[in-house]
């Protein structure tokens, strides 16, 4: 199956709405309708670039990278952030999550200092055979409030380091956002 990559702009509406089908039905509310795909964390997926499987009106597959500001050790990095790793129910399993983080890694080693992202449990396996490492230091957001510690997400966020120094013994810091901050 091609892969193919594109700016958030060049998804049109079509795309947009056949994208936002693809990860409702890959990550489904249970049945006291908790959980699933929500407008924020659909916002969090946008402005950067897709990595698609399969034709834009029905991807198969997808991940974005977004740009995003983490503070370490005083130093904001240019960091790709990942987001909305996706593969439709009934293709998985057969490796098109691994061609999606290949593409990923590409982008993020090309044009990042770091690479980070959030991982539900299910997925961080995939996460480690390309190489992401789980963070094991400190985590913090920079909020309206101020630095504020962020200890529930440790053992989810993944780091890939491309060119920046990472001392665990310091925190991490991502920027503000609506919905999950990671």
């Amino acid at each position: 199956m091609r892969l193919t990559v594109l700016p958030t702009a060049d998804l049109g509406r079509d795309g947009l709405r056949a994208l936002r089908a693809l990860l409702d039905a890959a990550f489904p509310a249970d049945a006291d309708g908790a959980g699933g795909f929500d407008d924020a964390s659909f916002d969090h997926a946008l402005g950067g670039v897709h990595v698609l499987a399969g034709p834009l009106h029905d991807p198969v597959g997808h991940a974005a990278v977004v740009g995003r500001r983490l503070l370490h050790d005083g130093v904001a990095l240019r960091t790709g952030y990942v987001e909305a790793v996706a593969v439709r129910p009934g293709s998985q399993g057969g490796g098109l999550g691994g061609r999606l983080m290949a593409e990923v890694d590409r982008i993020v080693r090309g044009g990042y200092r770091l690479g980070a992202l959030g991982a539900a449990a299910r997925a961080a396996r995939l996460y480690r055979r390309h190489g992401w490492e789980p963070w094991c230091g400190p985590l913090a957001a920079l909020t309206p409030y101020g630095v504020v510690d962020t200890p529930d997400e440790r053992g989810t966020v993944h780091v890939l380091p491309v060119d920046a120094p990472l001392d665990p013994a310091r925190a991490l810091v991502c920027d503000w956002r609506d919905g999950e901050l990671w």
